[in-house]
């Protein structure tokens, strides 16, 4: 527990994220060490005058907090130092320094674990097979992994639910703080038969850019992601960019042609990034012997019978008034204007050339390396992380666009 309040304290570093907490730990040794560094000892690992500035803040009275609220919201901790952190996790480019999870225990790296994404705004067609394939995974014993979000996440979240199965979602805020309120009886059925987690502490709100960022754990989490339904300018397909980048296997429900929900996926398989699937066991037929799991792929249930299966499942409860107009924040701000004058450290110097080279039209990658005269690794790396903080959105033909504004 005493080494704990040091995680807490690294990870509440205001400007820090966890891409510097793992570094400084990795230089240290323990975020204790860490704790009781000076400022020599950071200016020796090349961190920016205002990261140095923030460590030398040893306040503690924030990490007691975040402890003195656990304790009470029964939120338990997990650390990357930890034994029981999920090896698959923290194999990942980013993985999160600190897991706050409620509910059972997480446990990943011996089960076939699947995330299913889609967007918040579906068809009755993305519901009806998102609530299908939950169902049919959870037959299987696959752990579903997804947000808490409406749309296919609830969807595959209720189908797994009434199949039995084990669920994990992530979150986008803190696990005492429930978004969407309509989904308060959702989360209580996962917190009760599976598990809620986040990197974010208890009472911190759901903002809209950390929603691209959490995409990374989510992933992180599972051995493959299948995508539902999902716009062009999706957080799903955000998603897909991550399990690819993570080499995790991608799959996609293809959907008609003409319909806008559907064409994220039907790219994501025109392009080869994504395999079609028609049922789960396209899914788990593609899995089989990546883990110990070896039985036979069960028939899918009948129609009817997963109809009515599907039909009972648990629903969100009536909205009170007050709350029936909530703001969704799952998406970030569009085209906000940033200026470094602001926060000079906010941005590392590739990322701030990078954001000034595609301010006002989409480039592709080579053509950002050619105009801001960076090598094509650092921007690639660049993008990524820009990307995690809902800053660039990818688009078709491999494009980068800044949903920012960023001013000198």
């Amino acid at each position: 527990m005493a080494n704990l309040k040091y995680f807490l304290w690294l990870t509440t570093r205001k400007g820090f994220q966890s891409g510097d907490a793992n570094q400084i730990i990795a230089h240290f040794g323990t975020p204790e060490g860490a704790y009781f560094a000076d400022e020599t000892e950071y200016a020796l690992m090349g961190l920016p005058e205002a990261k140095r500035k923030v460590l030398l803040d040893k306040n503690l009275s924030e990490a007691e907090k975040i402890l003195a609220d656990c304790d009470r919201e029964d939120i338990h901790i997990m650390t990357i130092q930890d034994a029981d952190y999920p090896e698959r996790l923290s194999q990942i480019y980013d993985p999160p320094t600190v897991l706050y999870w409620k509910g059972k225990a997480l446990s990943v790296d011996d089960r076939l674990t699947v995330a299913l994404v889609g967007t918040r705004k579906c068809s009755p067609y993305g519901e009806e097979v998102a609530g299908r394939l939950g169902l049919e995974l959870a037959r299987n014993g696959v752990t579903l992994v997804s947000g808490m979000a409406e749309g296919i996440d609830a969807a595959g979240l209720r189908g797994a639910l009434q199949g039995g199965g084990s669920v994990i979602s992530v979150l986008g805020g803190g696990l005492d703080v429930i978004y969407p309120y309509k989904n308060r009886w959702l989360y209580q059925d996962v917190m009760t038969t599976g598990t809620l987690i986040s990197e974010y502490p208890p009472g911190t709100e759901h903002a809209g850019f950390h929603f691209p960022i959490r995409n990374r754990i989510l992933t992180g989490l599972s051995m493959g992601v299948a995508v539902v339904e999902a716009p062009m300018q999706s957080g799903a397909l955000i998603s897909a960019r991550h399990a690819l980048e993570q080499n995790r296997e991608v799959f996609a429900v293809p959907g008609p042609i003409g319909s806008a929900a559907s064409l994220g996926c039907n790219r994501l398989i025109q392009r080869g990034e994504a395999k079609l699937i028609l049922s789960a066991a396209d899914i788990l037929e593609e899995l089989r012997g990546m883990t110990s799991w070896s039985a036979e792929v069960l028939p899918p249930m009948e129609e009817a019978e997963a109809a009515q299966r599907l039909e009972t499942a648990p629903v969100s409860a009536p909205l009170p008034r007050e709350r029936e107009e909530e703001k969704e924040v799952d998406k970030a701000p569009r085209r906000r204007y940033i200026s470094l004058s602001d926060d000079p450290e906010a941005f590392t110097e590739d990322e701030r050339d990078i954001l000034l080279a595609i301010r006002d039209r989409e480039h592709t990658a080579d053509e950002i390396s050619e105009k801001a005269q960076i090598p094509a690794r650092r921007v690639l790396s660049a993008l990524t992380m820009l990307q995690l903080r809902g800053l660039v959105e990818e688009r078709a033909g491999k494009r980068f666009y800044a949903s920012i504004i960023l001013t000198k």
